[in-house]
């Protein structure tokens, strides 16, 4: 008979075994070692929080994650099952879940901090959903009130200019004809009036001097005529 040889594949260098025994659940509380590097220098970093979610059973890409609340904030981080960077996995609680993943539990915590706060203070917190919609639904009826805001700012603009456009057209169309009447008003430079023309005439006569002899020779021209 051929004898099929069995071989064997590491996933991990960590203790695969060790990892599969251990059976974490949704509902766990662990706390998970990690290695953090800095400077050269290696260091483990511990997270505890709650087992929300279990993912792909034990295969080699097997992951849990763990949710904590820091600070106020809820904080959630996924880990690989055999990861080389978990020194270590260490079991704080276990308790029983009906479900197998426990992601309720994001809105629940937010529900019970708005009832403390209510009990506590007397103050109503706001559903962030809610705000956040409604928040959206602002902007975009601000976005639309700008925008005929600034049509109607345009259209205003048009209609000045072309009023102003209108207003100079109709200017100039009714200084011509006062410009036209007080040119044919106005005497011509080189024509002369009336008046002018007698002072002319005055100057004249009395520029041309007096002939002495005309005065003489009348009287003598006249007995002459009779004479004859």
């Amino acid at each position: 008979m051929n004898m099929i040889e069995k071989t064997t594949v590491a996933i991990s260098p960590t203790d695969v075994s060790h990892r599969k025994s251990m059976d974490i659940r949704s509902g766990d509380t662990v706390r998970v070692y990690s290695k953090v590097e800095e400077k050269g220098k290696t260091r483990l970093q511990a997270f505890e929080g709650l087992v929300i979610a279990r993912k792909h059973g034990s295969e080699p890409g097997a992951t849990f994650t763990v949710r904590k609340i820091a600070s106020g904030v809820g904080v959630e981080r996924v880990f690989p099952l055999y990861s080389p960077n978990i020194d270590k996995i260490e079991l704080v609680r276990r308790s029983k879940a009906r479900r197998a993943k426990l992601y309720f539990i994001r809105e629940k915590t937010a529900k019970e901090i708005r009832r403390k706060v209510k009990n506590l203070f007397g103050i109503a917190l706001p559903d962030l959903t809610k705000s956040l919609n409604s928040a959206e639904a602002e902007s975009t009826k601000e976005e639309e009130v700008a925008e005929e805001v600034a049509e109607k700012n345009a259209e205003a603009v048009e209609a000045e200019a072309n009023e102003g456009a209108e207003n100079t057209d109709t200017e100039a169309t009714d200084e011509a004809p006062e410009v036209e009447e007080k040119a044919e008003e106005a005497p011509a430079a080189d024509e002369e009036t009336p008046a002018e023309k007698e002072e002319n005439t005055e100057e004249k006569a009395e520029d041309t001097p007096a002939n002495p002899n005309a005065s003489e020779d009348a009287p003598a021209k006249e007995e002459e005529k009779k004479a004859e």
